[in-house]
């Protein structure tokens, strides 16, 4: 017998459903289509996924996702992408007037490729997992998101008829976008159990991935190492020194495990060789040891590794972070009192937060909304006072 399908219409839905059709309303047919389409599949694999929920042979039922939390696939899926057809939306109507943002939007559109084939993936691995337990019968949403699935890459190949090394190295850097998202969201339901949605962790991994690949694109396009110019990947040339720094310290922020992790391994091998010296050194000196190794992991990754990739693709006359403090202190004063605030909010957050998540009747809700409304203080005085430091394009005019 056939599972009972779950409820099609909820308040979740139709606001994610109003959302999509406003912009692939206002989308031309080569976006619009392809954005109708994960949409669909996003909302089929939805309710598929809700309806096995409950089944006890669900291969799903091994990521335990956050408790009492509502699967979320259909918002998580069609987020990114909605925003990127929001954008170029927005670039096709300054491109009469300005010829040279034409770089801009043939990238940001390959862009919106890749994250939508980062969210088909992830939507394709739950499709497979739901197709592996089908005794009970298969529902018309596993069916139906199947098949969107499959006419997706189809559309694709109808809308894109360039051809050429260019639209195969592109086609080849979309798919690695696929395969990293599904390994990422793998680790994600994996490592953090009753931490996320599956909404969320789409969310997380699909921008994840796409903020690495635009590193990692924008650094071949430094490296120049194609083997063709016609493969060659092209990005904008009008990159903000904003945008690079807040990447940087992002990429810094992913080497700083490793290198930490890298540390500890060489210090637990050197005290190996030598066991009786490391008998003699007491509880509280190791852990002295593992703090300054953390501490010099994070200065050689923010202040050696990260500088070292920001003047591969960007061009910094200074130090990147002398020129950060350049760009702080040189502005407006309203500028460093946001800094200023800004520490202080979350200086004031984490020790607040550190009291009240060892009261153990805190309930997990209140917890997450307290960083809700961290997030509502820290950005509300920036987008009243200062909006314009918040929006890198704009900072790419006023680079010092």
């Amino acid at each position: 017998m056939a599972m009972a399908a779950p409820a099609v219409v909820s308040g979740e839905r139709i606001v994610v459903f109003l959302f999509v059709a406003c912009v692939a309303l206002a989308a031309p047919l080569n976006l619009a289509a392809p954005l109708a389409l994960l949409s669909a599949a996003a909302l089929a694999v939805e309710l598929a996924v809700d309806g096995s929920a409950s089944a006890a042979s669900s291969p799903l039922r091994q990521f335990r996702t956050r408790p009492g939390a509502s699967s979320g696939i259909f918002l998580g899926a069609t987020t990114l992408p909605s925003v990127m057809v929001s954008r170029l939306i927005q670039l096709s109507r300054v491109l009469p007037a300005d010829p040279n943002e034409c770089e801009e939007y043939a990238y940001l559109e390959m862009q919106y490729w890749a994250v939508s084939i980062s969210c088909l993936s992830v939507l394709a691995f739950f499709i497979w997992h739901l197709w592996q337990s089908t005794s009970n019968g298969v529902s018309k949403a596993l069916k139906y998101g199947s098949l969107f699935i499959i006419l997706y890459p189809l559309t694709y190949f109808c809308l894109k008829t360039d051809g050429g090394l260019l639209a195969i190295s592109n086609m080849v850097y979309m798919l690695c976008h696929g395969v990293a998202a599904v390994i990422l969201i793998w680790h994600i339901l994996q490592k953090f159990p009753s931490c996320s949605s599956f909404g969320e962790a789409i969310l997380v991994s699909g921008g994840l991935v796409l903020y690495c690949g635009d590193m990692l694109a924008h650094t071949l396009s430094k490296m120049k190492l194609s083997v063709s110019s016609e493969a060659s990947m092209h990005t904008p040339g009008n990159r903000s020194k904003i945008a690079t720094v807040i990447q940087g310290v992002l990429l810094g922020l992913f080497l700083l495990p490793l290198l930490y992790k890298s540390s500890l391994q060489i210090l637990v091998y050197c005290r190996k060789l030598d066991k009786q010296r490391a008998q003699t050194v007491e509880e509280w000196t190791q852990k002295r040891i593992g703090y300054v190794l953390f501490y010099v992991s994070l200065l050689v990754s923010l202040l050696l590794l990260v500088p070292s990739w920001m003047c591969l693709v960007q061009d910094f006359e200074v130090h990147p972070f002398v020129w950060v403090l350049n760009y702080i202190f040189t502005g407006s004063h309203e500028r460093l009192s946001l800094c200023a605030y800004w520490i202080f909010v979350i200086y004031a957050s984490i020790r607040r937060f550190y009291s009240i998540s060892k009261q153990s009747k805190t309930e997990r809700i209140l917890l997450r909304k307290y960083y809700h409304l961290v997030a509502v203080l820290i950005f509300s005085p920036a987008v009243i006072f200062q909006v314009m430091y918040l929006f890198s394009e704009y900072n790419s005019h006023q680079d010092v």
